[in-house]
């Protein structure tokens, strides 16, 4: 289970690039060091511009893949 909590992991860390490349030139680069520090409110921003932006696959895999992080590393016991 820690394998698929691993997984769900990585996958996450490259919707978060993406997200941040996408950040990028509407948010200047003050914002997007923000964002990569601050997963999280990367993750909110992503999802606040995501019809403007066309990214509303990467935002729902990126969701799914918190989840599926978080139900295998609980299951995995870490």
């Amino acid at each position: 289970m820690q394998a698929i909590g691993l997984i769900g992991s990585l996958v996450s860390l490259v919707c978060l690039i993406l997200v941040l490349v996408k950040m990028y030139p509407l948010e200047g680069v003050g914002k997007t060091i923000l964002g990569f520090i601050c997963a999280l409110y990367a993750f909110i921003w992503g999802w606040q511009n995501q019809a403007k932006l066309g990214i509303k696959n990467i935002m729902m895999i990126w969701t799914g893949a918190i989840v599926v992080s978080i139900i295998g590393n609980l299951a995995g016991g870490s």
